[in-house]
Formats: structure tokens, C-alpha cells, sequence
């Protein structure tokens, strides 16, 4: 594989890896502040709806996953199955946009 494509990657990959650890954060931190609060599912739907920053927030949170979680499984294809090629990089990317799709879906599902 192409040196310079191996190298976007690993940092890409540990660019998202930095963004995953500030997202995870936040939103534990949020939700336990929510549970301790006594709010029930409904009124954190109602509220979710009506903040635009929600779904910026979960939309850079899904997207961080996917690629963070498509490289990670292209790196594993490769050292432990020694899967190598064009094969790859397609079933890789399909894998990056069903995550992708799949994280849409549940904004879009929190949003209505």
C-alpha cells in the first residue's frame, strides 16, 4: 500500500481516537448529571429536540466512530488476516459509510 496513505491513516486514526476520548467524556459526564437530576426519557427527548447542538455534537460523534472504527478494523484485517488489496479498502469503506448511515439514523431518531 501506498507509505503516504499509511500515514494519513495512522493519524486520522489517532486524530479520531483524541475527538472519541473528548465525546465519550461529554457525554457521560452529561448523562450522569441528567439521571442525577431525576429527568425522565420524555422530557430528554423533549429537550434534545429543540437544541440545535445536539445533533452537531452526535453527527461529529458519529463520524469520529466511523473512521476511527473503520481504520482500526483495516489495520486488524490486515495483521491478523493478512487481507491486503482493493478488496479491502471496498469492504472497509462500506463498513465506514453503514456506520455512518446507522449513527444518522438514531440523530435523526433523538431529533423527532
Amino acid at each position: 500500500m501506498n507509505q503516504r496513505l499509511e500515514v494519513k491513516l495512522w493519524l486520522a486514526h489517532r486524530l479520531t481516537g483524541m475527538a472519541l476520548g473528548l465525546f465519550v467524556t461529554i457525554h457521560l459526564i452529561t448523562m450522569i448529571i441528567v439521571i442525577q437530576g431525576g429527568i425522565s426519557a420524555s422530557e430528554i427527548m423533549e429537550r434534545t429536540s429543540s437544541n440545535a447542538l445536539i445533533p452537531l455534537f452526535y453527527g461529529l460523534f458519529v463520524i469520529a466512530s466511523a473512521v476511527h472504527g473503520s481504520i482500526g478494523l483495516r489495520t486488524v484485517a490486515q495483521e491478523v488476516l493478512k487481507w491486503k488489496g482493493k478488496s479491502l479498502d471496498i469492504l472497509v469503506v462500506g463498513f465506514f459509510l453503514l456506520l455512518c448511515c446507522m449513527g444518522m439514523a438514531a440523530i435523526r431518531g433523538l431529533m423527532s
